[in-house]
């Protein structure tokens, strides 16, 4: 697993800002009326291939042994990013990309953080992890709108498309955690869980630390141009 998340390290800022594809892209733009299975389609294909979203998730299940707790941190997360992604489309309601895309690199942090007992070590007290995992997916949700706010979204069907689109993302991140469980479970009955699962965690916040620095890059570069 730490070598998976080391990886994920490699694939480059690219692979974090997890854009949308050329031929998606026309699509959006030139789509009128109802288009609920391709708008499915592509709301699954961006949370599988969103890293940023995927780390944290892994972050989230990471020390979650119970299917009853998976289920309700995993809701939590849905429940707050489902209302900003819709709120934020159908709101018109614009944020800087670059800054919720630093913050939610900064969830990533937190969370791997929160797994290596920093919070305890530090502060002497442990933050409430269900309300954190619902506020960072309210940042998340955020992060997906900015995706669709770069395009000019046709007003026919754009309610039925863009709930369409939220079901696609919940679709995806039940198939990227499906995944991640596996492979998780069987890392999990190692006798080298234990030891590795620190080294993954600070991988893990390695990785929210270089989403972090790209997106302030960007927004700087931005803002001096």
């Amino acid at each position: 697993m730490a070598l998976w998340v080391l990886l994920l390290l490699c694939l480059g800022a690219e692979a974090f800002a997890h854009g949308v594809a050329e031929d998606d892209k026309g699509f959006i733009e030139n789509a009128t009326g109802m288009q609920l299975i391709p708008f499915i389609y592509l709301g699954a294909k961006h949370m599988v291939t969103g890293y940023d979203h995927l780390l944290f998730l892994v972050g989230v299940i990471f020390f979650l042994y119970r299917p009853k707790d998976i289920g309700v941190y995993v809701t939590l997360f849905a429940v707050g990013h489902s209302i900003t992604l819709l709120y934020g489309v159908l709101s018109g309601t614009h944020v800087n990309a670059y800054i919720v895309d630093a913050i939610i690199g900064l969830s990533v942090v937190y969370k791997a953080f929160d797994n290596l007992g920093g919070f305890q070590r530090l502060l002497g007290f442990q933050p409430n992890t269900k309300a954190a995992v619902l506020i960072f997916g309210f940042f998340h949700g955020f992060g997906l709108a900015t995706k669709l706010q770069e395009f000019t979204l046709s007003k026919d069907g754009l309610v039925p498309n863009i709930l369409a689109f939220n079901i696609g993302v919940e679709i995806g991140q039940l198939l990227a955690l499906s995944a991640i469980l596996i492979v998780m479970n069987f890392w999990r009955r190692t006798s080298a869980f234990s030891q590795q699962a620190t080294a993954a965690n600070t991988a893990l916040m390695s990785a929210g630390f270089i989403l972090i620095g790209y997106q302030l890059t960007g927004y700087a570069l931005l803002s001096g141009s």
